[in-house]
């Protein structure tokens, strides 16, 4: 299998969810990947509680958009870490801006593990 580059993959997977494209998410995710929004308590398992999350995300905003990476790679570990800005377009036109970082830890080329660490009001929750 061909090696992914960790900071490609990063991009890959943001590209998905600015897109809400839940399949381009998924390829770069494992099928028992661990999710966990580490500011908010909440820890999602799979693909299936990842896929949720996500539709209910894009179900409450009008967009999403992810910009201004920096990345810190860790390549004896697997890991790499990014630290982002984030604008969520409301329904209501609303503008929330957010700076956020999210760790993610490869397995075989993609992610086993994506935790989050999100300034202000959690948009990423589990459903009750």
């Amino acid at each position: 299998m061909k090696k992914n580059n960790p900071k490609e993959l990063v991009l890959n997977y943001f590209k998905g969810v600015d897109e809400e494209n839940i399949n381009k998410i998924l390829k770069t995710l494992t099928v028992d990947c661990v999710f966990s929004i580490e500011t908010h308590g909440i820890e999602l398992i799979g693909h299936q509680e990842i896929t949720g999350m996500f539709k209910r995300l894009w179900k409450n905003h009008k967009s999403v958009e992810h910009k201004e990476f920096c990345f810190i790679n860790d390549p004896i570990s697997n890991q790499v870490a990014v630290r982002f800005q984030v604008k969520n377009i409301l329904h209501n036109g609303k503008i929330v801006f957010k700076s956020n970082c999210n760790f993610f830890t490869l397995k075989d080329g993609i992610f086993s593990e994506v935790r989050v660490y999100m300034a202000g009001e959690n948009t990423l929750d589990k459903e009750t």
